[in-house]
């Protein structure tokens, strides 16, 4: 049953990570604005606790110009009062170029 959460939480941080990283790889939006976007879809879909350490930069995603969102996120294995461990996840996009 706790890898399951586990595992849900490591993919709910993934999408949220993603998700941001497309967010501020648009043309009228930056690092910050995926890093906020992230930090929102993680505190409505899991919870605030889980949104504590969100960065967002610029990157190269193959060659081209790009953002990247890190998410950390400590994650009880034995139930809410047992040990963590700390999963660490990132989402990639390629940014939007004007013409």
């Amino acid at each position: 049953m706790q890898v399951a959460l586990v595992l849900h939480i490591r993919n709910s941080l993934v999408a949220a990570a993603s998700e941001g990283a497309r967010y501020a790889a648009t043309i009228d939006r930056g690092p910050a604005d995926g890093a906020e976007r992230t930090r929102e879809l993680i505190e409505s879909s899991l919870a605030d606790r889980f949104a504590d350490d969100v960065t967002a930069s610029q990157t190269r995603v193959d060659g081209y110009p790009g953002i990247e969102v890190d998410v950390s996120a400590n994650v009880p294995t034995l139930g809410l009062w047992g040990p963590a461990i700390t999963l660490h996840v990132s989402g990639h996009a390629v940014e939007e170029q004007t013409p």
